[in-house]
């Protein structure tokens, strides 16, 4: 996929997301601003329907639902909000700049995990505590 336009977000070498399947809303910020802030709709709502999405393969689409589960509502789709901007246009460009580096974290592969024994100083620790402990519960026995 090497040829794109400016209307698609690169999130790696294997995936672009075409603008045109993400949705947004647009709502008044909350907090302070007067006039401005209850007039203007600034917040920007990103939304992405990661189950239905053309661009992604079957195993990009269980790999995000798997890691991004917290994020998803019941439908798939996927939220972010942005409202740090007093401009709608920043606040946009701010929401899709998350949500390429949430996919591209999401969608990276985890290190394999390399069992390790405990060293010799953790060992030592780990019973110097198991004693300290035991010797908590003696004093609270009853002294006959």
């Amino acid at each position: 996929m090497n040829a794109y336009n400016n209307d698609d977000i690169y999130i790696n070498d294997e995936l672009l997301i075409p603008q045109s399947e993400l949705q947004f809303r647009f709502s008044t910020s909350s907090g302070p601003g007067g006039q401005h802030a209850n007039r203007a709709e600034t917040r920007v709502t990103l939304l992405f329907d990661l189950l239905q999405s053309p661009s992604l393969s079957e195993t990009q689409r269980g790999l995000l639902r798997r890691r991004l589960d917290n994020r998803l509502d019941r439908h798939g789709v996927l939220q972010l909000h942005e409202q740090s901007s007093r401009s709608q246009h920043q606040n946009r460009a701010l929401v899709i700049n998350r949500f390429q580096k949430l996919i591209a974290a999401a969608l990276q592969p985890r290190k394999k995990r390399k069992p390790t024994r405990p060293g010799r100083a953790a060992r030592e620790r780990r019973l110097e505590e198991k004693r300290r402990h035991s010797e908590k519960k003696k004093r609270r026995r009853r002294q006959w």
